[in-house]
């Protein structure tokens, strides 16, 4: 099942963003390997996904709502998170709800399949395969931190990520800086 492999390393690497002891949503959270990083790590985790098995193998971790996001309404309307994470989903009609889903001062912390993974593998559909530099056009209001496109060989996929945080209120233009790891 999605979601019981070890913590992608991308939200591993970009994880020290999200502000200590912040919220965190797991956006398509399978079987919930990044909520249980989070928890771990002392962070209030809420998930989303849509397969009942996946809620299921989530149970004690934190908050997890089945819901039907891509034809349902979006169940966290109003609020916002310290850190949104999306690995291996994608549904871009909900690209600006979940941007706008990260709090004043949190990160979004994005990975998924991009253009050209159709000829390594699933998914092929360009439905569910980010176009060049679509990621950045979505967190065109953030602070871009990181971001690559490109190819991986373990296993074969092309990915597009991002780590972008939202500046708070009042604070200068930029954030500052972010250790790198």
């Amino acid at each position: 099942m999605h979601g019981t492999e070890a913590p992608s390393p991308w939200v591993s690497r970009w994880s020290h963003l999200v502000p200590d002891a912040g919220s965190v949503l797991d956006v398509a959270c399978g079987a919930g390997r990044h909520l249980r990083w989070f928890a771990g790590r002392g962070h209030a985790v809420t998930g989303v996904d849509r397969d009942p098995a996946a809620v299921a193998a989530t149970a004690g971790v934190g908050r997890v709502i089945q819901a039907d996001i891509e034809n349902g309404p979006w169940p966290f309307a109003g609020e916002r998170f310290d850190a949104v994470v999306v690995t291996n989903y994608l549904w871009r009609a909900l690209l600006p709800v979940i941007v706008d889903s990260v709090a004043d001062g949190g990160v979004l912390i994005y990975e998924t399949f991009a253009s050209g993974n159709e000829s390594v593998g699933k998914p092929s559909r360009p439905d569910f395969l980010l176009q060049p530099g679509e990621l950045l056009q979505a967190c065109a209001g953030l602070h871009v931190v990181a971001y690559e496109d490109g190819f991986c060989d373990h296993p074969e996929r092309f990915v597009q990520r991002i780590a972008a945080v939202r500046k708070r209120p009042g604070t200068p233009t930029l954030p500052p800086r972010h250790l790198l790891v």
